[in-house]
């Protein structure tokens, strides 16, 4: 029985991972660093908490402090994400379908709450039953607690759960959460595994078909 779906907000809901590439790829070399497509991959689902340090890395010694790159970063990217968002093909359409299939439905981002309102702003009426924000956790994905947050909110049992996730990362976490995982990689792959299905987009994705998975 199929109980919830929880879903990732970067690369899965929204095509916003060009986002973050654009602006990591202009502030840090501002400030003397060197940031490469690789480095850009290697953050893919990441928690931001991990990434602030990945990008200090990447500086000169002294240059700027943790604190002030976050928040030079992240105001970028939610300057962005509120003046335009992209969906990924097939994301709304399937949100849509399951919202009218009255099948509850988790937005469980590694993005701070500040981001995902940002996103959201661009979306009718209130699709999510429970958001789970990247700054609303103690451990992020690959950690489970995320995605056994969410269901815990929702009254749910993981296991009778999809979660829906485009990285690594991210899968690994739903997995970790007992659920089963439908992947949608885009820049990383994603190898195939029990309780997962890999796919190239969610355009033929229905609530009938994540049903199915669970039976």
């Amino acid at each position: 029985m199929l109980q919830a779906v929880l879903w990732d907000m970067d690369g899965t809901l929204v095509d916003s991972e060009k986002v973050w590439d654009e602006v990591q790829h202009r502030v840090l070399p501002e400030l003397g660093g060197t940031w490469t497509e690789e480095d850009s991959l290697g953050l893919l689902g990441s928690d931001l908490r991990d990434a602030v340090q990945v990008w200090l890395a990447a500086l000169p010694a002294g240059v700027i402090t943790a604190e002030a790159l976050a928040e030079r970063i992240f105001s970028e990217v939610i300057e962005s994400l509120r003046r335009e968002v992209e969906f990924q093909p097939g994301a709304l359409e399937l949100l849509q379908a399951l919202r009218k299939a009255d099948v509850p439905c988790a937005l469980v981002s590694a993005s701070y709450r500040v981001m995902i309102d940002a996103v959201l702003s661009h979306l009718p009426d209130d699709p999510f039953d429970v958001i789970i924000a990247g700054d609303e956790v103690i451990n992020g994905k690959p950690h489970p607690e995320p995605y056994l947050t969410a269901a815990a909110k929702l009254g749910v049992d993981p296991a009778q759960c999809v979660v829906i996730e485009d990285s690594l990362t991210g899968t690994q976490a739903g997995t970790a959460a007992g659920a089963y995982v439908v992947a949608v990689p885009h820049f990383v792959p994603i190898p195939e595994a029990p309780r997962r299905l890999v796919v190239g987009s969610l355009e033929a994705v229905t609530p009938e078909a994540l049903r199915e998975l669970l039976r």
